[in-house]
């Protein structure tokens, strides 16, 4: 008979497998590096200029000057480190080589979301976190999922689960508990429990600092926020912590510690939400600026994002309901607005004649709100899922230069379209209001 023990059982079987192919595809000493760029790439596809002028231009030993890789050839290759140096110091005939970034202005949010497992919310949110930084944005993101794959692919595979946003909520809660007794009127302080009354995991993650949560990557400028297998436990968790303080606004404790981030730290903050509707991706839907809901082209997709959408707006409108009178005191508005809702199709071939009529079918129902291009399935998208490797971190001469031009084409157009979005919502994204501005710089 097969009990709990059974699972515990394959797991670890299933985790030295992984150890086994870890070991095959990251260095020896098991961290995952990140590839160099050629001149190539970098003029083409980073800083759109001719590759021989941008050659001319490397030869002023002022500049960066790579490596030549063993490969008997005379191709450049550069980190993105020496990337984002010529981005600032080259010399070109455009104003800037900088990406666009208004001024003053806090960092926009996307989650990527969906009932769906295998919809591809994972692999967008990877592609679309290397795309930005390859494009000279600094990014910061948030893995609300407990298979942790966005974690994995940055190679952490060692996190605790207090490191997660489990340990964010717990300490949302702590705070805003202190908070609200602070805040209470005379006689009223009895409504919350008293800081020493609350269960000692809070205690202890209430007083952690902000940054405590954020580890850097193999990226340069991309910084995360983990998470673990773990952490599966935080809807029961939180239900239980909830209960503690029906006054909490659980639903907003990601987004008021992202609000005490520092306005400039990041320029995209990009979620990756598990496939359910529960405490983790409730929060990564209200702290969401712009909202993405991929899907792939099947009937059976279709069914599981209607269902979806339909119980998120009936979550939402729930939220709205109940805590109308609590939203504005705890830094958050209610209902919840996004500047923009994009549904993206995914895993799509065009040569497929049931991906073609559901692609017709997303724009009847969808209209405006779907993404205008795609993802395709290509070749080079399933390898880079058996290599544990984005498309971005593929070395172009592991296949053919068109295979993974193809590839990266579909990810390319993707991500411009999202970043057209960003860039129409950025400056009219709402200045926090002033007592959301005076609870995060006290932080």
């Amino acid at each position: 008979m097969d009990n709990h023990e059974t699972f515990l059982m394959l797991k670890d079987r299933s985790a030295r497998q992984q150890q086994a192919i870890r070991r095959q595809t990251y260095a020896p000493d098991e961290e995952k590096p990140l590839r160099r760029f050629s001149s190539w790439e970098i003029a083409d596809f980073m800083f759109r200029m001719n590759v021989n002028t941008l050659r001319g231009k490397l030869k002023d030993p002022a500049y960066p000057q790579g490596i030549i890789e063993g490969d008997g050839g005379r191709q450049r290759w550069y980190s993105l480190e020496e990337i984002n140096d010529l981005r600032v110091r080259l010399k070109t005939h455009r104003k800037t080589l900088m990406p666009f970034r208004p001024e003053g202005q806090r960092a926009v949010r996307i989650g990527i979301a969906n009932f769906k497992g295998g919809a591809g919310k994972s692999t967008i949110a990877i592609h679309f976190a290397h795309a930005a930084a390859l494009e000279g944005y600094r990014v910061l993101v948030v893995d609300f999922d407990p298979q942790a794959t966005m974690s994995h692919s940055f190679g952490l595979t060692d996190v605790n689960e207090e490191a997660t946003v489990w340990g964010i909520l717990a300490r949302d809660l702590y705070r805003e508990t202190k908070r609200l007794r602070a805040e209470a009127l005379p006689g009223e302080e009895g409504r919350y429990p008293e800081l020493g009354a609350l269960p000692e995991a809070i205690q202890r993650l209430g007083v952690k600092r902000h940054l405590d949560f954020v580890e850097v990557t193999n990226w340069p400028t991309i910084d995360i926020i983990p998470s673990c297998a773990n952490a599966a436990f935080v809807e029961f968790a939180s239900a239980s912590y909830r209960a503690v303080n029906r006054y909490w606004t659980f639903f907003g404790a990601v987004s008021r510690y992202l609000d005490a981030l520092p306005r400039d730290a990041y320029d995209l903050i990009i979620f990756d939400c598990p496939p359910a509707i529960g405490y983790q991706s409730m929060n990564a839907v209200f702290a969401s600026d712009i909202l993405y809901i991929p899907s792939g082209p099947a009937w059976w997709e279709y069914d599981s994002t209607t269902s979806f959408i339909g119980q998120l707006g009936e979550a939402l409108e729930e939220i709205a309901d109940g805590y109308s009178g609590l939203g504005a005191e705890a830094g958050v508005r209610l209902p919840k607005e996004f500047a923009a809702i994009r549904f993206l199709l995914t895993k799509y071939e065009d040569h497929n004649q049931l991906h073609r009529a559901m692609l017709e079918g997303f724009r009847n129902v969808f209209g405006d709100r779907l993404a205008p291009n795609p993802v395709r399935l290509t070749t080079a998208v399933e390898q880079s899922g058996r290599f544990l490797k984005s498309v971005y971190e593929m070395d172009y001469r592991d296949m053919t230069r068109d295979t993974w031009k193809v590839a990266r084409a579909s990810f390319d157009v993707a991500f411009h379209d999202m970043l057209k979005l960003v860039h129409q919502v950025w400056p009219k994204l709402e200045q926090d209001n002033a007592r959301g501005v005076k609870r995060a710089g006290a932080v």
